[in-house]
């Protein structure tokens, strides 16, 4: 005899017990505090609160931008640097007794560093003082070479000198920059740092305006035309190698102390 077997009755929905809403509202509740929490903690965090290295590497991270929407340089512009001759193309700079100016030694520093950075693999761009390329100029790095002068001043007027625009988009880099070729240039030519007679005329060279402000930049007295002359014009690989050093230990992110930079003379 055949039974007739009932369906077996509908699932009904399972319900949410009191003590699970409890539960799942404080975990809603401790998540949101976690994030307000967190948003106040950075929004107030400076590098300062740190000590030592980390704070200065988070400086580096935390360096405002400038563009809402920054493009990051190609290839082809990290591996591209700019040295501008300086007064070459324009006018003698400052002139030597002896016939010597300041252009021709600008020049034949700046050519011996553009064949060694491009023996190491960089394409690097030889420019005059008021070059036409230097209009939104991207590369790694902009170095202009110049020297002082070539008349006595007294003793202590020996040396050289480096600075980076006072207006710099990153302060951090720019620092870094003057840093590493202060420190190099002055180990492997033995020269002193005269910081006493940066000027604004350095501080607010006029190509540290023309370039893309993403490119770093620097301007570099390599020495006096008096005091210095003989270092300056017998021994120009001394002179290269340091800046080429300088270069390279911004470019490979190498150890360095920064260096304090003077106000400078106006």
């Amino acid at each position: 005899m055949d039974m007739e077997i009932s369906p077996p009755p509908s699932p009904q929905p399972e319900r949410i017990r009191p003590q699970e809403r409890i539960r799942t509202g404080r975990i809603l509740q401790t998540t949101l505090s976690v994030a307000i929490l967190l948003a106040t903690l950075f929004t107030g965090f400076s590098p300062k609160m740190l000590t030592g290295g980390l704070g200065e590497r988070f400086n580096l991270l935390l360096t405002p931008q400038a563009d809402a929407n920054p493009v990051l340089p190609t290839a082809e512009q990290t591996q591209r640097i700019g040295i501008v001759a300086g007064h070459w193309g324009y006018d003698s700079g400052s002139v030597c007794d002896n016939g010597a100016t300041e252009q021709q030694v600008n020049l034949n520093i700046a050519n011996l560093v553009q064949q060694k950075l491009t023996a190491l693999g960089f394409q690097v761009d030889l420019m005059k003082e008021f070059d036409q390329r230097l209009d939104g100029y991207q590369a790694a790095v902009l170095l202009s070479i110049h020297n002082d002068s070539c008349t006595y001043i007294n003793d202590e007027a020996t040396g050289f000198k480096v600075a980076a625009a006072k207006s710099s988009r990153d302060p951090n880099l720019a620092n870094r920059l003057t840093a590493c070729l202060s420190d190099r240039y002055g180990r492997v030519t033995g020269l002193p740092f005269h910081a006493g007679s940066i000027t604004n005329d350095m501080t607010d060279y006029h190509a540290f305006e023309e370039i893309n402000p993403r490119t770093a930049a620097a301007i570099i007295e390599t020495g006096f035309l008096y005091l210095d002359y003989d270092i300056l014009t017998q021994h120009p690989d001394l002179i290269t190698n340091g800046i080429v050093a300088g270069i390279m230990c911004y470019l490979t992110n190498e150890s360095v102390e920064p260096t304090p930079m003077p106000t400078p003379i106006p």
